[in-house]
């Protein structure tokens, strides 16, 4: 297993390239079973969640073929079976997001219940219930998701009871083969929802009110779409996290392959904290702060404040004046970073999903251990400005979503080593 050595308190200054989104990249890939035609996806993350993603793909009969790093070719044409095993869904959740494809083009399948990341219940309930709306019978057994629809599925409306973006993600899916209209009542309207939308809409599937909290799909009356070619959008968390690298050791760093529209709620926080940021086309660029304010932040659905960098903020409000409040309310347990943001030195108070952090507080060097995906990050961001060394464990997190990222923090003059445990 790695972890990453860093010394803290180094200069840095110099320029990042965005990958491609992740989050953006799984339901591309999912999608793809619903094509009986080759297509290429472009710009694709190299993350252990990806990998994950293309071996459940090749395991179900898709042909695959990566052209470079970055772009991979995807047959899913002669699919063999229509089984999702336990042994490959288990290693992340949003393996669930092949269940609306599969049914849809196949009528049947077997997926596993999913694993992955450990932050709250996260159920499927949602999904289901979205499946059986369409026409789906569902039975669990064994943990299995067994969906039957002898019929094909038939158009309805989905009235999710809470905002879910892989809900969202499978009922689209779903619905682009179902026949007849179906309505997704209170959708999710994340950007990486609006980017599937597209997908499908260019296999043929008619889609209103893209972007909206309602989507209406007429399904393509066939037994399978013919997808076009795609680049993935860049990933607005991991921007967000460098635009973090810049604030919290109040460097001037640029951002480069960007999309300044969907890093509006995080860029409004940094500059309420302080900091000047030019924010061009596809690019922002962070300037030091002369002070920096301590601040308030309720996570919320896309527009507003991102669950996914309230991890980040926590460890920035540690270097803030005054005492802030974070405040989570989309996910459980999702402060598990706090405590170890402690052993670093960090002012930090939980009450249930409340955080409330005082700076500024000077960090010292120390063993910390990474909970989950973006606590890694969280605590990366820490060991940059504490005194001496960090050590930060399990970074197997941090490789489920962030593409060379001590690779690109060192390009920026910081001192970050890869190193194997004893």
């Amino acid at each position: 297993m790695d972890f990453l050595e860093i010394v803290g308190q180094v200069p840095l200054k110099g320029g990042v390239e965005i990958s491609g989104a992740k989050n953006s990249a799984l339901p591309i890939l999912a999608a793809t079973l619903l094509s009986q035609q080759e297509v290429k996806i472009k710009s694709l993350p190299q993350v252990v969640d990806i990998k994950a993603m293309a071996l459940l793909l090749q395991n179900l009969g898709a042909r695959l073929e990566w052209l470079d790093p970055n772009t991979l070719q995807i047959s899913a044409k002669y699919l063999r079976h229509t089984e999702a095993t336990y042994d490959l869904v288990r290693k992340m959740r949003a393996s669930i997001l092949v269940l609306g494809p599969l049914l849809a083009r196949f009528k049947e399948c077997l997926v596993s219940l999913p694993g992955g990341c450990a932050i709250g219940a996260r159920p499927v309930d949602l999904h289901l219930k979205a499946m059986q709306q369409l026409g789906a019978e569902i039975k669990i057994e064994q943990g299995y998701i067994h969906a039957k629809a002898p019929k094909g599925l038939k158009g309805n409306d989905i009235l999710f009871d809470k905002i879910s973006v892989t809900g969202t993600e499978n009922a689209l899916m779903a619905a682009s083969l179902a026949k007849g209209i179906t309505r997704i009542i209170n959708a999710a309207k994340e950007p990486e929802i609006t980017q599937l939308c597209a997908f499908l809409q260019s296999g043929g599937v008619e889609i209103e009110g893209v972007g909206s909290s309602e989507l209406k799909i007429r399904g393509v009356e066939n037994d399978a779409l013919n997808l076009k070619d795609i680049q993935i959008i860049p990933d607005r968390i991991e921007a967000g996290t460098y635009l973090c690298v810049g604030a919290i050791t109040n460097s001037q760093l640029k951002i480069n392959r960007i999309i300044p529209n969907h890093l509006q709620a995080i860029t409004d926080k940094l500059i309420e904290i302080g900091f000047s940021l030019d924010i061009q086309e596809n690019s922002i660029e962070i300037y030091p702060a002369q002070k920096r304010q301590a601040f308030e932040i309720t996570t919320k659905e896309y527009p507003g404040f991102p669950t996914d960098m309230q991890a980040q903020f926590m460890a920035l409000a540690t270097q803030c004046l005054g005492t802030s409040v974070i405040e989570e309310t989309l996910f459980e347990n999702r402060f598990m970073h706090a405590s170890e943001l402690q052993r670093l030195g960090a002012n930090i108070s939980l009450k249930t999903n409340v955080a409330t952090i005082s700076g500024s507080t000077e960090l010292t060097g120390s063993d910390v251990m990474a909970t989950d995906l973006r606590a890694s990050s969280a605590l990366i961001l820490a060991a940059l400005v504490a005194k001496g060394v960090s050590r930060v464990h399990r970074i197997y997190h941090l490789d489920r979503g962030y593409e060379r990222l001590e690779d690109k923090i060192n390009a920026l003059g910081a001192k970050v080593l890869r190193l194997k445990e004893k």
